[in-house]
């Protein structure tokens, strides 16, 4: 039976180790460098750290199975709930402003600005996502996608491939920023980041295994998520169990709306395995706040 483990976005580039903040208990000496640089850590020690996760693994399928039966049983014993008494709370009010679920809207409101980003250079090359950040043909990115250092193209939903030019990147956040001449890709809209909502519906968009354009739905499983990712110090990322694989990096998440909430950058999976619906995206006001410097000083 195959040990199992927590890895970053794998396939070509290798995204970012995910390291869980419960379950990371390397011993000494085997810190994570500190952020910064060039390049995002590929590794880290895995000892402790396969044994705890599958023991999460383990219980969480027990638990899960556990479940089943119990939902299940055998059909001869199951009772209706009981009603709630009159004036009885029955749960808190649904939320005004409830975010629509439209999410075929979503999607065509999103690809048009969505690329596809392919890295090609002595070294080999590799594949991942981007989306249209402004008019002037700028597209951001995982740093990871383009920190090989070869020469990038980019694959819009009219299918012409343009060349792109790295105008910067940032190891710490994994942003970079493309700049595409002559693209037009319409920029896509950016949420109020006090809007994002746990249990909301979001769409993660981009070109998983080199399938352009493919969209995955899911929801916002957590906020304010805190990771390690790479050789980074902790940080915050938003949670979602939408689909996302490599190829993905660098693709928006967006809600309902078409907004974009987040740069898709890692995932939780098994060893050898793909998502298993624990993902993770950089928040948005981050990812802008990291491109908008990049292309100051660019």
């Amino acid at each position: 039976m195959t040990a199992p483990t927590q890895t970053g976005l794998g396939g070509a580039p290798r995204g970012p180790e995910f390291y869980s903040p419960g379950l990371d208990e390397r011993p000494p000496g085997g810190a994570v460098p500190p952020g910064g640089g060039a390049h995002t850590a590929r590794t880290g020690g895995r000892g402790p750290l396969i044994a705890a996760a599958g023991l999460v693994v383990a219980l969480s399928a027990g638990a899960g199975g556990a479940a089943g039966w119990w939902a299940g049983g055998d059909g001869d014993t199951a009772t209706a709930a009981a009603p709630a008494a009159p004036g009885a709370a029955t749960g808190p009010a649904a939320p005004t402003g409830a975010v629509p679920g439209d999410l075929v809207g979503a999607a065509a409101r999103a690809l048009p600005g969505v690329v596809s980003v392919q890295v090609r250079g002595a070294g080999g090359g590799g594949t991942g996502s981007g989306f249209a950040y402004d008019a002037r043909g700028h597209v951001i990115t995982n740093n990871h996608v383009v920190d090989s250092g070869g020469a990038v193209s980019v694959v819009g939903s009219d299918g012409r491939r343009r060349t792109a030019e790295v105008v910067g990147r940032d190891a710490r956040s994994d942003i970079a920023v493309l700049r595409v001449t002559g693209a037009g890709y319409p920029p896509l809209a950016l949420a109020d980041p006090a809007s994002v909502r746990v249990g909301e519906p979001v769409l993660a968009v981009g070109s998983p295994l080199g399938l352009s354009g493919t969209v995955t739905a899911g929801i916002v499983s957590a906020t304010d998520r805190p990771v390690r990712l790479g050789g980074t110090a902790g940080r915050t990322a938003v949670q979602t169990d939408a689909s996302i694989n490599p190829g993905n990096s660098g693709g928006p998440l967006v809600n309902a709306r078409g907004e974009v909430i987040g740069v898709n950058t890692a995932i939780a999976t098994l060893e050898g395995g793909g998502s298993i619906g624990i993902g993770f995206a950089v928040p948005i006001e981050e990812a802008s706040q990291v491109a908008a410097r990049i292309i100051a000083e660019g």
